[in-house]
């Protein structure tokens, strides 16, 4: 007998004995890693696309600076409450369910923001999407990294991530088409609405995938655990015949109540919490500031201003070459993102996060000297440190900050703490995108990317001494004495 991951992680080998390096992906595996992007691609598409949205959403409700805040805020404190609130219950109820349950709560709010009759509601109907993105945090991860081999799971739970990065180059890339072939002040709506059939064939996606089997051990279903995990393995020639697991080593856990939140703040899982939680809201911190605001910055930098313009056709103007820049930038977040995928295995987690953190507080500091330099060299400084900071970032703390949080817990509070650490991070990102505007105002650009450059280098502190590298650890080891 052997146990879920046993099974998941077997290789084959030639007829001379000669082993296979990595094990061979099903199709039911890959078709689960495929819907898992989804999520990912999906919250970069509307986070960032609010971004090119946000001059048209002002414009067609006469806001002002609180309330432009609340609508780049409103996503970000949906996901803070959704990662937890509701990515805790897949270790109540099921990966799956939640899988399912989180994309039809995101149709559901997309197809409301895209009709939103005020202000009031747009924000309600933007933090009900964010509590379904919130839930995505921790169970994409777990449906991944649950049913893929140990060998493969950092790339793959890191490609997978990458298409947060994908996505939000495609958020900008709609608003810009969308903005240069029509004029009208509901475009916003325009792009929201784009994204709401691909949703809807996901959602159908997700009923036809298989429950986690260390989730169903975990439960103390073992009969349902090994019928799932042959759907999971299923090939042709059918391999393996028959699944019988062994769940001895589970089996003190197995029927136990739902763990309570206290539990990750007690004992080895502490530090874990730490590590998970503390570096990722640093990091939320400058990503989401820098994602968001972006256009803002470099307004305020080079001295351009895109509030200007005050008639439809000048904000639309205004906002295209905004979304060009963005755009230019943003393409460093999928080269950081290729290239943790290509290190996470090699390198290890906890080094590639701390040198990222080195690195984002490099570049951040280099875009901060603009003010002190010629004109000639200031754009060049700002877009330099931008595109360094979103190559660190992503090859660094923003995708492992996330690897990490859903490896370092043991499986019956695994989805309750990659939940806690993903909403601890979102204070973060929902700080940042509410008082950005106004700190950048009180406080100036140089200081301000100093300050965030500082929470960069204290993550790369915080990482090194709580490190608890997971590279290519068995999942059904992690919290076992």
């Amino acid at each position: 007998m052997k146990t879920v991951q046993q099974y998941i992680d077997e290789t084959p080998f030639w007829s001379d004995g000669t082993n296979v390096p990595d094990p061979q992906m099903t199709r039911m595996q890959w078709r689960i890693w495929w819907l898992a992007t989804a999520g990912k691609f999906f919250e970069g598409l509307v986070v960032f696309m609010t971004g090119v949205a946000l001059p048209l959403i002002v414009l067609e409700f006469q806001l002002n600076n609180v309330e432009r805040g609340m609508i780049a805020a409103a996503t970000l404190a949906g996901i803070l409450v959704g990662a937890t609130a509701l990515g805790g219950l897949a270790d109540l109820l099921g990966r799956k369910q939640m899988f399912i349950a989180e994309m039809a709560i995101f149709t559901l709010f997309l197809v409301l923001v895209s009709i939103a009759p005020s202000f009031f509601w747009l924000v309600v109907f933007l933090f009900g999407m964010g509590l379904a993105l919130g839930c995505d945090y921790p169970t994409a991860h777990l449906v991944i990294s649950e049913s893929i081999p140990s060998a493969m799971r950092g790339r793959l739970v890191l490609s997978a991530f990458g298409f947060q990065a994908v996505g939000a180059l495609a958020g900008t890339a709609l608003g810009f088409v969308i903005l240069s072939s029509r004029e009208s002040v509901g475009d916003w709506r325009l792009m929201f609405s784009s994204a709401i059939v691909p949703a809807l064939l996901v959602l159908i996606g997700r009923f036809f995938i298989p429950q986690s089997s260390h989730w169903l051990v975990a439960q103390g279903r073992i009969s349902e655990a090994e019928r799932e995990t042959q759907r999971l393995l299923h090939r042709e020639p059918r391999y393996p015949k028959a699944v019988k697991l062994d769940s001895g080593h589970l089996g003190s856990r197995a029927s136990r109540p739902q763990a309570p939140r206290t539990k990750l703040f007690q004992g080895k899982n502490r530090r874990a919490t730490i590590l998970a939680a503390v570096p990722w809201f640093l990091q939320d911190l400058s990503t989401y500031g820098i994602g968001i605001f972006t256009p803002t910055i470099l307004a305020a930098t080079i001295g351009a201003s895109s509030d200007q313009a005050r008639n439809l056709a000048g904000v639309i103007h205004n906002d295209m070459l905004a979304a060009k820049g963005t755009a230019l930038i943003d393409v460093l977040l999928i080269v950081g993102i290729l290239a943790a995928v290509l290190l996470a295995d090699r390198v290890g987690r906890i080094r590639l996060q701390i040198w990222g953190f080195l690195g984002c507080a490099a570049g951040l500091l280099l875009a901060a000297l603009s003010n002190h330099v010629g004109s000639a060299a200031k754009t060049g400084l700002v877009f330099g440190g931008f595109m360094i900071f979103n190559f660190m970032t992503n090859a660094g703390p923003n995708a492992m900050t996330y690897l990490i949080a859903g490896e370092v817990f043991p499986t019956s509070i695994r989805g309750l703490g990659a939940g806690f650490a993903a909403s601890f991070a979102k204070i973060g990102a929902v700080l940042t995108s509410f008082f950005f505007p106004f700190l950048l105002h009180s406080l100036g650009t140089t200081t301000l990317l100093c300050l965030l450059a500082g929470a960069s280098l204290l993550g790369a502190w915080i990482t090194r001494q709580f490190a608890i590298e997971t590279t290519g650890v068995n999942l059904e080891s992690i919290g076992l004495d």
